[in-house]
């Protein structure tokens, strides 16, 4: 496998030669990256399609709630997804705690993300008195659009780039070891985690009754979520402080074992649940 890669390195595409570069627009004193406006395009996005989905029958909150939400999401997206890197990718970064405040630099987890825009999701519906877990499934819906951007962000970046390969669309990172092609694995996660499991939710909450299933477009976004990020694992490279766990599997695919396993529950379970409606 690995002459076939060495072999194949004269043909792959450069990632130098698409012309791309982290920064969108550089005035000198303000540097603007593209992963700072895939966060804003990812919420701006999500928060518009949440209000398309509360304007249906049977909405779990109001607008002045999806309205606040943002607010809440938002914080969630930036704390929770800075201390689980930390934690759990960076420790060492502890060692000069000033730097966990340094997201310019870069360092966010998914994982950590979700659990922040959960926990602002149960705030706001314990305030409000609305059903947590149906607020859940619909912004379970608005998620896919953050994912890609994202993800397409780290692909203009030039970061977490994926395994070497020989396949006709492996790519050589100008940051990657070797020099060798590899898998464009952030744009297979785009595809995936963006693109395809948005399609599937848009169909489960408007193709059929999912919605008054409380949990259960939540559920579906874990699995779907969960699915992708594990197969993509495989053809990702394993980040360079942690490598490959010593049970055999990467951080990423560790920390998404309890995501699919709360989505089997939760797919399993909603049909006994009875939905709350807001007026």
């Amino acid at each position: 496998m690995q002459q076939a890669v060495i072999a194949n390195a004269a043909q792959a595409i450069h990632w130098a030669d698409l012309g791309l570069n982290p920064i969108a627009l550089d005035l000198g004193f303000l540097q603007i990256h593209w992963y700072s406006l895939a966060y804003i395009a990812g919420i701006l996005l999500g928060w518009y399609y949440l209000t398309r989905l509360i304007a249906q029958p049977g909405a779990p909150m109001a607008r002045r709630h999806a309205d606040d939400l943002v607010f809440y999401a938002t914080l969630g997206i930036l704390i929770g997804g800075r201390l689980a890197y930390v934690f759990f990718y960076q420790p060492d970064i502890l060692l000069h705690p000033l730097d966990v405040l340094k997201l310019w630099q870069g360092g966010m987890s998914f994982h950590g993300g979700a659990l922040g825009v959960a926990a602002g999701i149960f705030y706001m519906a314990r305030r409000n008195g609305l059903s947590w877990l149906r607020i859940h499934d619909y912004v379970a819906c608005c998620a896919p659009f953050g994912l890609f951007f994202g993800r397409i962000a780290n692909f203009v970046n030039g970061e977490l780039w994926g395994r070497p390969t020989d396949v006709p669309w492996a790519m050589i990172f100008p940051g990657a070891p070797d020099g060798l092609p590899r898998h464009p694995s952030q744009l297979y996660e785009a595809g995936l985690e963006g693109i395809v499991l948005g399609l599937v939710l848009s169909f489960f909450f408007w193709r059929t009754d999912a919605r008054n299933q409380p949990g259960k477009l939540v559920g579906i976004f874990l699995l779907g979520y969960g699915l992708s990020r594990f197969v993509v694992e495989y053809f990702r490279e394993p980040d360079a402080q942690l490598g490959t766990l010593s049970w055999g599997l990467t951080m990423g695919q560790t920390l998404t074992v309890p995501m699919l396993l709360g989505g089997l529950y939760l797919v399993a379970t909603a049909s006994k649940r009875t939905p709350i409606n807001v007026d």
